[in-house]
């Protein structure tokens, strides 16, 4: 199937491991022109050296000025945008009733508000060429209990972000839409150093939370996205997809 993504310009956040860099991946693959922004130096040089055709942008995500100089950059090296992925998100804190107070802003900033705030400065832009795709990359515990309460609370509020944003901007052309995955295997992520610290553990949680019976990979979050943001996929607009191999409890 062809999904028509050769010479779209694309602009993943977060993406210098793990699941954006699979993501970048999977446009580059297509055809796209990609950028990728994240802070770490390191993390970005070796997804240099993994993807020679991607763009390196640095900047801190949770600032708002970082943000702003991040999106003029990518400008700077395409002149527009076509497909915007709001992937950067973390978590932090523990127990709501211990978590403080700032430990919630930085949550909700990181995983949040940077995608309010990216999805802002991309649609002057969409709208002037009457198209564009915009892919919010939430987690199955937006909408229910399982992770932390911090990243729970943003991502839910992601979840609702992407539908109003959605149904007020297809009238231009704009498609905005989300997946939400569930448990993800891969070298730089919490999943693998909870492997590592106690293995059994984490097989124990796989036969009893995962119907499928594995982790999820990156590639298939990568796959879904890059679908999602593509016109095959015209129709689907404001859903929040789950990518969780039967994780989720929800039935929605």
């Amino acid at each position: 199937m062809d999904l028509r993504l050769t010479g779209k310009h694309v602009l993943v956040t977060g993406g210098s491991k793990g699941i954006g860099k699979g993501i970048a991946k999977g446009f580059i693959e297509e055809g796209a022109k990609v950028a990728v922004v994240a802070r770490g130096e390191g993390a970005l040089k070796q997804a240099k050296l993994e993807l020679p055709e991607v763009e390196l942008i640095q900047a801190d995500l949770l600032s708002e000025k970082g943000r702003e100089e991040a999106f003029q950059q990518f400008i700077g090296l395409f002149g527009e945008i076509d497909i915007l992925i709001n992937n950067v998100g973390g978590s932090n804190g523990g127990a709501a009733a211990e978590t403080s107070l700032d430990l919630f802003k930085d949550a909700m900033n990181l995983n949040y508000y940077s995608a309010v705030h990216f999805s802002q400065m991309a649609l002057p832009y969409m709208k002037k060429n009457k198209a564009g795709s915009i892919v919010n990359v939430s987690s199955i515990f937006g909408r229910e209990a399982g992770g932390k309460v911090t990243y729970n609370s943003a991502k839910a509020a992601m979840i609702s972000f992407t539908k109003s944003l959605a149904d007020e901007v297809v009238k231009d052309g704009i498609r905005v839409n989300g997946i939400a995955p569930g448990s993800i295997l891969h070298p730089s992520g919490n999943w693998q150093r909870r492997i590592e610290e106690n293995p059994e553990k984490m097989k124990k949680f796989v036969e009893d939370q995962i119907p499928a019976g594995r982790f999820g990979t990156v590639e298939e979050i990568a796959d879904t996205v890059v679908f999602m943001a593509s016109e095959r996929a015209n129709w689907v607009v404001g859903a929040t997809l789950n990518v969780d191999g039967g994780q989720s409890r929800s039935n929605f």
